[in-house]
């Protein structure tokens, strides 16, 4: 399967949650620039997702459903910081956005990502998106992992 997908900065001072959001906890097994494997709690569910090498905006993308009880055993072995966030959904021109707020290291960020059907497809942005940061390293979780927003 492919992701494509653009990220964007979100103006605090413009977007308020409409909806309630969702708790998710992830960490990285693997954060080499040939792949990545993320285990993440989100609700009641667990995920192991395997990530590919980026091309563009695009890369293949592998994720499994498995038991919480081993995903929590994984995330103990995870490296650096774990990725803590409240996920919230937003439609928007048809379109929906999926709007980050982290927590713990990561504090004080919010990113905004929409997936696309193809790498030139044009998107409405809302009001509260700011910068595009889809191609800067920094805001993907996997580098937040190693480097958190709060050191930066």
């Amino acid at each position: 399967m492919l992701e494509i997908e653009r990220k964007f900065l979100v103006d605090n001072n413009k977007w308020k949650p409409s909806v309630a959001g969702e708790k998710i906890r992830q960490g990285y097994l693997s954060t080499d620039k040939e792949r990545v494997v993320r285990v993440r709690t989100k609700g009641d569910k667990a995920f192991l997702t395997i990530k590919g090498k980026m091309q563009g905006i695009t890369r293949t993308e592998f994720e499994y459903e498995i038991p919480v009880n081993d995903a929590l055993a994984l995330l103990k072995m995870c490296l650096n910081y774990p990725i803590e966030k409240t996920r919230y959904k937003e439609l928007h021109f048809g379109k929906w956005w999926e709007i980050d707020v982290f927590e713990g290291e990561n504090e004080g960020l919010l990113l905004a990502e929409i997936e696309l059907q193809h790498e030139n497809e044009q998107v409405q942005l809302p009001g509260w998106v700011g910068e595009e940061v889809t191609q800067d390293l920094r805001y993907y979780n996997s580098y937040m992992s190693q480097t958190p927003y709060s050191a930066w």
